[in-house]
């Protein structure tokens, strides 16, 4: 049973390590994170990019450990639970031990690894139930904090802090990991853009009031609402960078997100349906899907906000992430139904109400817009992660630009297309068009959904 124990443990710390690649993780901040009666028998804590002469440091309180009833555990073996330091460049080394341990019957623990770097041991625990250990990094790269316990069924209760950081040249702390460092000046420059961006659309409703529709009021509340939460992103992404904290950034963060993902689909879907700007009302349907996606919105919102401040560290964490990514998906393909039925919608108006050019500009725009909406949300869902997965360590910063290049590159196309002008292909065409259209029309066919 206790070999069994210690295979597992190495499973485990291989399955922890591949999610961490891909899944989002709470990342350098000085933390505090409770486990209670937790018998796990890998728990990953943080990873940190660091450069030489970084420093890592984990301190636990409140430190006990209990066999649950009925477990053939007779003794706890302290010296087989405790806190290390690895490179993720040597994970495959881990691997390779438990790989031979297996193959020749014999028994691991990733505690016992020559390629990890110990932070302390539970035989090492004061009386007062404290514990603490550091490491000054000695080689540029990217590490992770783990707890391993190689116990069966022991239940592990702690508060556990970690705190990771460089040293710049003048000695002071830096706690964004080195991937990371551009981060507050990427969203500053960002939020300036879109501010600036906020402003030109401002401008833009005022001078065609006449025209303006209730979906460009909200088309703007769409961009106030992203261009606070990448002002707070800055300021929380500084504060870290300076002290490991974000001072309530975070709260901030988090709250203008909530609004801005609420938003973003509702315009896609209101602009979807051709809502104010075809008829003033919604169908039956319609509202379905916006009673879908809202709802939808919210638990996905809740759900990034655990996974951003629980970190890999709580139990739950996984299960918060695949909520996450099951909402996520369910929210992106709602909103292309709405789209679907607007072109079908016209390809029939175009048989019977004699608007050729008129239908063939909307149908025209509609198809560019699901064409965009699906670039843009593949792009931000999939593509993004898994350029995350490959780039190196030293790079992750190069991940946020993308998706922030993308994300204004898909505003720029929607807010240009369906401003209020008067001769918005939704609102007006000249009658001039209409013979030519009429033929083209006939000869559409090659965009079926």
């Amino acid at each position: 049973m206790q070999l069994d124990r210690l295979m597992g443990a190495s499973v485990v710390l291989a399955v922890v390590v591949s999610l961490a690649a891909v899944l989002p993780i709470a990342r350098a901040e000085i933390k505090t994170t409770p486990i209670v009666s937790d018998s796990r028998s890998v728990i990953l804590f943080e990873e940190f990019g660091f450069r030489r002469g970084g420093h890592a440091s984990v301190s636990a309180t409140g430190i006990s450990w209990r066999v649950p009833e009925g477990s053939q555990l007779q003794a706890v073996d302290t010296t087989l639970m405790g806190f290390f330091l690895i490179s993720n460049s040597l994970f495959y080394e881990i691997n390779n031990e438990s790989d031979y341990a297996e193959a020749t019957g014999g028994a691991f623990c990733p505690l016992t690894s020559k390629y990890v770097q110990r932070l302390f041991l539970f035989k090492e625990v004061a009386p007062d139930g404290t514990g603490r250990g550091s490491l000054t990094i000695d080689s540029d790269d990217q590490y992770t904090v783990l707890f391993s316990s190689c116990q069966e069924g022991v239940e592990v209760t702690m508060d556990v802090r970690t705190e990771m950081y460089n040293l710049r040249r003048s000695g002071t702390r830096e706690y964004l990991p080195v991937g990371l460092l551009p981060l507050p000046w990427i969203f500053a420059a960002a939020a300036a853009v879109h501010f600036a961006f906020l402003g030109t659309w401002v401008v833009v409703c005022v001078k065609h009031r006449r025209t303006a529709e209730r979906i460009h009021a909200v088309m703007g509340a769409l961009l106030l609402f992203k261009a606070l939460k990448l002002a707070c992103a800055a300021e929380d992404q500084w504060f870290v960078e300076r002290t490991g904290t974000p001072h309530g950034w975070d709260v901030a963060f988090y709250v203008f997100g909530f609004f801005k993902g609420i938003l973003l689909f509702t315009v896609i879907v209101l602009i979807g349906t051709g809502w104010s700007f075809l008829k003033p009302y919604l169908q039956e349907r319609e509202k379905n899907v916006l009673m879908i996606v809202i709802p939808l919105q919210v638990i996905e919102n809740i759900a990034s906000a655990v996974i951003g401040e629980t970190g890999p560290a709580g139990r739950d964490w996984l299960a918060w992430n695949q909520i996450f990514l099951l909402v996520d998906v369910i929210c992106c393909c709602a909103v292309f139904f709405p789209i679907i039925w607007s072109i079908r919608n016209l390809r029939e108006a175009s048989k019977t109400d004699g608007k050729a050019a008129r239908n063939l500009q909307k149908l025209t725009l509609f198809k560019q817009f699901y064409l965009v909406v699906v670039c843009y949300l593949y792009f931000t869902r999939i593509a993004a992660s898994a350029i995350a997965a490959v780039l190196s360590y030293k790079y992750q910063w190069a991940v946020n630009v993308s998706i922030e290049m993308t994300s204004l590159a898909f505003y720029v196309f929607v807010f240009y297309n369906f401003q209020p002008v008067e001769k918005n292909p939704y609102l007006y065409v000249g009658d001039d068009e209409e013979e030519a259209a009429g033929g083209q029309l006939e000869m559409e066919s090659t965009f079926e959904i």
